[in-house]
């Protein structure tokens, strides 16, 4: 299978080199990533500067944009024909329950399915991000899963991996996203020129963590795997919508 692989963390990271290493194993891959770490960046597309893109000696193309940038411009202008599937990752650390909204790592993978491909995104559960191998190598199994059952159109995988010994990963389960609490007040601070700055306090504990969330299969040593419809209409409203702007 042709495969082009992307991520947040940018071009040197650990997790897109294990990631690389091990599904290349059995598909042709393509890597075109951020040259820096993009974090947050959601999906975010460069629409005023130009992108400028650098072949690494490892073969990686490395590009001044985003992740959804990376992706476009694989598809679009560096690849000459359309690979079978997009992934994104191995990102270092979650992307559990509302990090979606601002995750470049599951950006890159909706960016790969806006462009008509099927796409899985990948994130390490941890604070010490070790065990980038059993994340790629339950990625393989995804693929090969994949292969044989396709996504629907409209979804992507959004794949979270316990960072634990392949060995003692309990199992995968299929869950939902979770939702967090409201996000840590911002930090104020000065910066050297005694002027205000402030920066982004942690994320928002677990609110929504019962069984069958995402945070819920990850505590239990599972890895998570979650369709995301990239169709947000939020369907079961139009009825009550159209009635409403009809009074």
């Amino acid at each position: 299978m042709k495969i082009l692989m992307s991520n947040d963390d940018g071009v040197f990271a650990k997790g897109l080199a294990v990631l690389h290493d091990i599904v290349a194993r059995e598909h042709d891959v393509t890597v075109v990533a951020p040259d820096r770490n993009c974090s947050g960046a959601s999906n975010a597309l460069s629409l005023h500067q130009p992108l400028r893109v650098q072949t690494m000696d490892s073969g990686y193309y490395s590009v001044s944009g985003t992740p959804s940038d990376c992706v476009h411009l694989g598809l679009s202008r560096i690849l000459e024909n359309d690979p079978e599937l997009v992934v994104s990752g191995i990102n270092h650390g979650a992307n559990l329950g509302d990090d979606v909204v601002y995750s470049g790592t599951v950006a890159a993978a909706t960016e790969g399915r806006y462009m008509g491909l099927p796409a899985i995104a990948v994130s390490l559960v941890g604070k010490e991000a070790k065990h980038f191998e059993t994340a790629a190598k339950v990625v393989l199994e995804i693929i090969r899963k994949l292969q044989t059952h396709p996504l629907p159109a409209n979804q992507i995988l959004n794949v979270n991996v316990p960072d634990v010994p392949y060995e003692e990963l309990k199992g995968i389960e299929v869950t939902r996203q979770g939702r967090r609490h409201r996000a840590e007040p911002m930090i104020e601070d000065t910066d050297p020129f005694g002027r205000t700055v402030f920066w982004y306090g942690p994320a928002g504990k677990e609110q929504d963590a019962g069984p069958g969330t995402d945070f819920h299969a990850i505590a239990e040593g599972y890895c998570s795997v979650t369709p995301l419809s990239v169709d947000m209409t939020a369907y079961q409203s139009l009825d009550n919508m159209k009635a409403w702007l009809a009074k």
